[in-house]
């Protein structure tokens, strides 16, 4: 049972950091500009519109998928509560193997985003 509830643990980690970060970055981005915290891409850092439009938009993402992703992992590991610890071993392995796709994944879309609203130089296309 300790190890179940160790990867039930590790299993909601990343819903509730998509759930945190993703309201932090909704309502404010980091102030500056910077190669340590938030959304860093080549494009989010032209300038503080690209920086800000970056992190509303990420953020918007990992929260709603987090909030998906919080009750369907938590039911996945209620499925194996009880079972060897292989099984829970593999089902949380490949929980957090799923939950990395939006996690990472999202990039994709934001980059997207930024192309269509902003030209090659930051600047904002009308």
């Amino acid at each position: 049972m300790g190890f179940w509830f160790f990867m039930l643990i590790m299993d909601l980690l990343i819903p509730f950091t998509m759930i945190g970060f993703g309201r932090c970055f909704l309502k404010k981005a980091p102030d500056n500009i910077n190669s340590v915290f938030g959304y860093r891409t080549s494009m989010s850092m032209k300038n503080k519109d690209t920086w800000i439009f970056a992190h509303k938009y990420c953020g918007k993402m990992w929260y709603i998928c987090g909030l998906i992703l919080l009750p369907i992992s938590f039911i996945v590991m209620i499925a194996v509560i009880g079972k060897e610890k292989d099984i829970v071993g593999n089902v949380g392995g490949i929980l957090c193997g799923i939950q990395m796709i939006p996690l990472i994944g999202s990039i994709i879309p934001t980059e997207i985003a930024l192309r269509k609203v902003f030209d090659q130089y930051g600047n904002r296309r009308h």
